[in-house]
């Protein structure tokens, strides 16, 4: 354990709480300008759409102009969209509308969406993962005329199971912030409340989804970057197992570092857990053997580990619990039981250095870009380092001041001596060794996905403790999903985190889909205009 880091989270901690309160208290909630959703095309989930597009029920123009509507109807509140492709969109659901059509018989039709499974349906896209011909700036002012050269391999993947994309959506300066506000677009702002931010870095597709502008989105997740936005704006988000995924198109991206493919997944975000396992063995391409999915699973067979936080002197130094999240995990935990499952409480003592062990993960990253120089392979010097940043916290510089800490802290190790780090590193290998075996192909671990819900702008960096929480299951390598689990007292999404063993991430969507049933997951931020 490091005693100058955790004197410094123990610091920020105290004067996070007391800014959170304070500004709890004094701002009241910003509801959207922007009515509910009319249109029922909006309402269904993918594997609705499916269906009806396989039956002719539904054309995929009708659906495509439906959710181009909406984005034009939302967006002007919400700021999330940094690039449409909205005629493109329309051409591609023109010709596979004419796919469908000359498929004549049912069995034509079944054989048709066998092999383009998602056919016609539209999607967004997180600008960092990559799509051919749009903006590609990833919120660099530096990197601002770049367009993307082609498709993420993600992207590419969904493309060609026939979705439709319609939009790059808006991410922080080079991913690095857990608030969606760069220099360029400026902010993305939380469909609950205009006054709070959409977390980061997948805050776009977050927002999108949260309002019912897109089917679905292709975010990625590198310290909960999916996770934690999905938290804030409700909906279910999963981190794919480390390594499941490809990551290549997405930027930044390593070329040098084996670990980098491992910690950084693409994954889904989505209104309705029922997409999940579709969306994902679609996004896995070659290894979606390894999910496992057409096995089944029973509930009653299944195992829950559940916590509310850490213990010891480590829950000292991270921020409390809400105590609604706390409740969440209860009434989920309490759901499953009664759905036959065995449920245990979980000491986290095995996690006493968390912090140590999650700063050590992303002082290791190697071949990544510099957000000063734009270059891997050079760094920018410590005295230019420190007068970025402080201009970018007196708003004087082309950087944010959100990315600009984290590179420092990089540079400076985490505030960790360096004889401890490889420590740190064998710690993570044996608690991952742990976790597989307890977990094994049956059990879960529920816990919360972040400390509280959606934060106000300009105080991530006071909570940036809790994103730990987040950040251990990607230098773990295993699969998480967010469950939306309703709504706090001041009416803003709150929910909790499902972790499994390597390659059970049917386990986490499984569990989650269970909960949904019951709870009702995705609740909009204004209620359906009938």
């Amino acid at each position: 354990m490091e005693i100058i880091l955790r004197l410094l989270a123990f610091i920020l901690n105290a004067f996070g709480v007391l800014v959170n309160k304070i500004l709890d208290l004094v701002l009241t909630r910003q509801k959207p300008k922007f009515s509910g959703i009319r249109n029922p095309l909006l309402k269904k989930s993918v594997v609705e759409l499916v269906t009806q597009l396989r039956r002719g029920e539904i054309t995929s123009v009708e659906l495509v102009t439906a959710y181009i509507a909406r984005v034009q109807e939302v967006n002007p509140s919400l700021n999330a969209v940094v690039e449409d492709r909205f005629e493109a969109a329309l051409q591609d659901a023109r010709l596979a509308d004419q796919l469908i059509a000359k498929a004549s018989s049912e069995f034509d039709r079944v054989a048709l969406y066998t092999k383009y499974p998602i056919l016609g349906v539209p999607f967004t896209v997180k600008e960092s993962c990559g799509l051919k011909g749009l903006s590609f700036a990833v919120g660099s002012l530096a990197r601002r005329n770049m367009k993307a050269p082609q498709d993420g391999d993600v992207v590419e993947l969904v493309r060609a199971a026939g979705g439709i994309p319609l939009l790059v959506s808006a991410n922080p300066e080079f991913c690095m912030s857990f608030e969606t506000s760069n220099n360029i677009q400026g902010r993305c702002l939380n469909p609950y409340d205009l006054q709070r931010t959409s977390a980061g870095s997948s805050g776009g597709e977050a927002t999108l989804n949260g309002c019912g502008a897109t089917t679905f989105g292709v975010g990625s997740d590198i310290s909960g970057s999916i996770r934690l936005p999905a938290l804030f704006c409700g909906v279910f988000g999963h981190k794919p197992t480390g390594g499941l995924t490809s990551v290549k198109g997405h930027f930044p991206y390593s070329l040098t570092d084996k670990k980098f493919p491992q910690m950084l997944q693409i994954g889904p975000i989505t209104r309705f857990a029922r997409d999940l396992p579709l969306l994902l063995e679609i996004m896995a391409g070659d290894n979606k053997h390894k999910l496992k999915m057409s096995e089944p699973i029973a509930l009653k067979d299944m195992k829950v580990y559940y916590a509310f936080g850490y213990s010891g002197f480590n829950c000292l130094t991270h921020p409390v619990v809400d105590f609604d999240i706390k409740l969440a995990i209860t009434k989920a935990v309490t759901c499953l039981e009664r759905g036959g499952v065995q449920a245990k409480k979980l000491d986290l003592k095995f996690l006493s250095n968390s912090l140590e062990i999650a700063l050590v993960s992303l002082v290791d990253l190697k071949g990544l870009p510099s957000i000063v120089t734009q270059r891997a392979d050079r760094d920018p010097s410590m005295r230019l380092l420190m007068v970025e940043l402080f201009n970018s916290i007196i708003g004087h510089s082309i950087f944010t001041k959100e990315a600009m800490v984290l590179e420092v802290m990089k540079r400076f190790n985490g505030l960790m001596a360096s004889g401890n780090m490889e420590e740190y590193r064998l710690e993570a290998e044996k608690i991952k060794s742990h976790l597989n075996q307890l977990l094994g192909t049956q059990g879960v671990l529920i816990l919360p996905t972040f400390h509280t819900s959606a934060l106000c702008f300009h105080t991530s960096l006071l909570n940036v403790t809790g994103i730990d929480n987040l950040l251990l299951f990607n230098v773990l390598g295993l699969p998480a999903t967010h469950v939306p689990m309703g709504m706090n007292q001041r009416g803003m999404p709150i929910g909790l985190q499902v972790v499994a063993a390597q390659y059970q991430d049917k386990l986490c969507l499984k569990v989650a889909a269970e909960l949904e049933a019951v709870f009702h997951g995705w609740v909009p931020p204004v209620p359906h205009d009938t």
